[in-house]
């Protein structure tokens, strides 16, 4: 029982091997190992062990992640594409025990009903999918709608620490255009609203990812002795006799010291699992010989099963990032502690500083735009919104978050780095866009033939939801008593005469502002802009999609990939249409559903 960094010499075969350590597999490990301690199980993960790490524990701490060298995240380099401007675009990805939730932003929200409801798949309607949201947490906040869980391992609080300042001008500013607070924007419905944010912090403070919330806890109690979780190891690939999956090859992880030659086989007695996320899993199961016969022959695989939906219809939310010059304390903001102007990291844990435990996030938003504003995008523009969006009025556009720091190269911060920022996270839900993620070559050194896809979509539909968004975001951020104007590095360049020019203030603007007038020269300036610094919110999903075979589904409603035989699929590769949320909550659920159908099935197969 335990974890380990290299195979136990006696640890050749068990019942099940989960190939991945991320959000999802730690809830199905977890799940699986409290249903049947005497089932053997073994989760092999590719990162570290998250334990004792302090960045993670520590909410504050979380651009930590996402700096260079950083050993906790996985960072995917995309194919080259003219839609963004010829770039290459980076997606950050949870690279530890624990996966994203030890490593993401710790934002709580939750996709709407009627994402489930889109999806078309027995067993996952938005009903069902709320019991297993439940089942996850112990929500500190008013449940007047008893739509929270309260006895779950996950805590979601308001955390220790907030910016009231940033909260209260942010939801009094988007009353100005329509878009008014509610009690609780994650009921699951709502839309054209804002709502303080809730976070998967504790009440205490502490980072609540899937790791230190379901998985140490069995590691540790001293019950559970055929759980085992080997870290800094990653799959090779699934092994099959016939059409069925027995095992897993794993190797030391080189990144840490391991000896990539030292390649082993564990068997798996009854049941394998691939979890290692929509760009991980298409890769492993490509590697095995699941997936398009034309990507595996490239490739020099040989076919065990024919899969042509493995890793093609790869979607993610497109991001934007907006800093502004404002008149905050350093009290309202994060940057002075992360850029250490407030002390050391030991200096503040040991001091149990309650700035530790915030994220800087202070309210969400979900928003659409009215039937007029769409009509206004053009044609196919009004086309798709009629046939996606005016029928179903509880589907957002478009999720805004208030910041309460600096976003982004900390050079650019007037001020320099750790003075005050204040800034509007912006991505847009349910894109058009559809990309790729395909291996090269049989080796886990070979690089990945990976396209996001990102503002490809015909018709440019995608770009034009983010002229609206950027309009829309800048009307709230002007009207806040704080603002005084844009930071100019990191918005358009619009030209000075336009009277969309960007803008540096002394004090606020009158209350009673017009909103800005832009022309077509200004949406053409936007829209390169946009193309030029559009990025990830590594909200990445459905490169393996729940669906019927013959729309190029990989699994099935339970799980199991098509054409083999003992393997299931759990994490947010399976996900069949986009959802209107941070992807950290989808991914728990899955978990949750995913050890549902397998502790029965299992169950079945013992008793037999």
């Amino acid at each position: 029982m335990g974890i380990y960094n290299k195979l136990p010499d006696d640890l050749h075969e068990v019942d099940v091997v989960i190939a991945g350590g991320g959000t999802t597999a730690c809830v199905v490990a977890s799940r699986l190992a409290a249903a049947y301690p005497d089932l053997s199980i073994l989760m092999v993960e590719g990162g570290q062990n998250n334990a004792d790490n302090p960045l993670i524990a520590h909410p504050a701490y979380f651009l930590a992640h996402l700096a260079p060298g950083s050993t906790t995240n996985l960072f995917y380099k995309t194919n080259k594409s003219a839609a963004v401007a010829d770039r290459e675009l980076i997606l950050p990805s949870g690279g530890v025990l624990g996966g994203g939730s030890s490593t993401n932003f710790m934002m709580y929200s939750r996709a709407q009903k009627s994402d489930f409801d889109a999806w078309g798949v027995p067993g996952w309607s938005g009903k069902e999918m709320l019991s297993y949201m439940k089942k996850a947490e112990t929500y500190h906040g008013k449940d007047e709608k008893g739509i929270h869980g309260h006895d779950g391992p996950i805590h979601v609080s308001r955390g220790t620490y907030h910016s009231k300042r940033v909260e209260d001008e942010f939801i009094a500013s988007a009353a100005k255009v329509g878009w008014h607070e509610v009690k609780d924007v994650q009921d699951m419905e709502t839309v054209n609203a804002v709502g303080r944010a809730y976070r998967y912090i504790s009440p205490d403070g502490k980072r609540q990812d899937a790791a230190s919330c379901y998985l140490h806890p069995l590691l540790n109690d001293g019950k559970h002795p055929n759980l085992h979780v080997l870290v800094e190891t990653q799959a090779k690939r699934i092994l099959f006799e016939s059409n069925r999956a027995v095992g897993v090859e794993v190797r030391p992880n080189p990144a840490f010291g391991g000896d990539a030659s030292a390649v082993k086989a564990v068997r798996a007695r009854r049941l394998v699992v691939a979890s290692c996320g929509a760009c991980g899993t298409p890769a492993l199961l490509e590697r095995s010989g699941v997936g398009d016969p034309k990507v595996l022959q490239r490739a020099g695989i040989p076919l065990v099963a024919s899969a042509p939906g493995v890793g093609n219809g790869y979607e993610d939310h497109h991001m934007l990032l907006y800093p502004y010059h404002n008149s905050l304390e350093a009290t309202d903001t994060l940057d002075a502690l992360v850029y250490g102007r407030m002390g050391s990291p030991q200096d503040l844990i040991s001091q149990g500083h309650p700035m530790l435990g915030w994220n800087g996030q202070e309210v969400q938003g979900k928003a659409r735009p009215t039937d007029a504003e769409a009509a206004a995008l053009g044609p196919e523009f009004k086309a798709a919104w009629d046939r996606e969006f005016r029928d179903h009025p509880e589907k957002p556009m478009v999720i805004f978050t208030a910041l309460g720091g600096f976003p982004g190269d900390p050079s650019l911060a007037p001020g320099g780095p750790g003075s005050p920022g204040l800034a509007v996270s912006t991505f847009t839900v349910y894109p058009f866009s559809r990309g790729h993620v395909h291996i090269t070559g049989p080796g886990l050194e070979d690089p990945l033939d990976f396209d996001t896809g990102f503002f490809a979509d015909d018709g440019g539909l995608d770009v034009k939801k983010h002229i609206w968004t950027y309009k829309k975001q800048r009307e709230i951020m002007r009207r806040m008593p704080s603002y005084r104007g844009e930071v100019a590095a990191c918005h358009p360049p619009f030209a000075p005469d336009s009277k969309a020019a960007l803008t540096k203030l002394d004090g606020p603007l009158p209350s009673d502002v017009p909103d800005i007038e832009y022309t077509p020269e200004d949406d053409a300036v936007l829209e390169k802009w946009l193309r030029a610094n559009v990025s990830t919110t590594w909200h990445s999903l459905g490169t393996c999609k729940m669906a019927p075979r013959e729309k190029n589904g990989v699994v099935d409603a339970n799980l199991c990939v098509y054409g083999v035989e003992g393997l299931k699929i759990a994490d947010l590769s399976v996900v069949p249409k986009n959802v209107a949320a941070n992807t950290n909550n989808t991914a728990l659920a899955i978990g949750e559903k995913a050890a549902d159908i397998f502790i029965k099935e299992l169950g079945q197969a013992l008793a037999a």
